[in-house]
């Protein structure tokens, strides 16, 4: 059943929708604006490093493949359980979250790796860098965070902080030839 409502009308149910989604947070508008920012350019580089972990967990070939199989697929499900919690942050301080690939696409600022054939090595190097300019990058929401004294953020940040250093630190550490020597 279809009926024309009069601008009163629309707009009192445009603000009734808009107040379901607008969890009230004693941080206030501009900290909702600039964590759910920070938080969804995270959550967009977040997915985007699953999948080309996922993507390097399908594709690995050669002798370790077994072992990069294993922690390709490891790291990925440690990277997938991440955008939960990052998206749920951002709906628990009242802002909207990521809603489509298409999104993601347009915040992600990690790369892609859609090559037919990637070297083992160049796997494990490739995602140790992507994991370490995600460091980077949490380590400036933290910043935005705690400049609006958001105390639930940071933590969780530092939690996938730590993770992601580890991720980085096996990342390098499977990568070093048995012949290297210390120096």
């Amino acid at each position: 059943m279809r009926f024309a409502m009069g601008k009163t009308a629309k707009e009192e149910l445009r603000s009734k929708e808009h107040a379901r989604l607008n969890t009230p947070t004693d941080l206030g508008d501009r900290a909702r604006e600039d964590i759910s920012g920070a938080v969804n350019a995270l959550l967009a580089d977040t997915f985007a490093l699953y999948m080309k972990t996922k993507n390097f967990h399908w594709h690995v070939s050669g002798p370790h493949f077994r072992d990069y199989h294993l922690l390709f697929d490891e790291q990925a499900t440690e990277i997938f359980a991440m955008t939960d919690e990052l998206a749920e942050r951002v709906r628990k301080l009242g802002g909207s979250t990521l809603r489509s690939i298409s999104q993601i696409a347009k915040l992600q600022r990690s790369s892609d790796n859609d090559a037919e054939y990637v070297d083992p090595q160049d796997m494990l190097a490739e995602l140790r860098e992507d994991n370490r300019a995600l460091i980077a990058r949490m380590r400036e929401a933290h910043s935005v965070c705690d400049e609006h004294r958001d105390i639930g953020t940071t933590s969780l940040l530092e939690e996938y902080i730590d993770q992601a250093e580890k991720r980085a630190w096996f990342l390098f550490e499977t990568s070093r030839s048995s012949g290297m020597t210390r120096h």
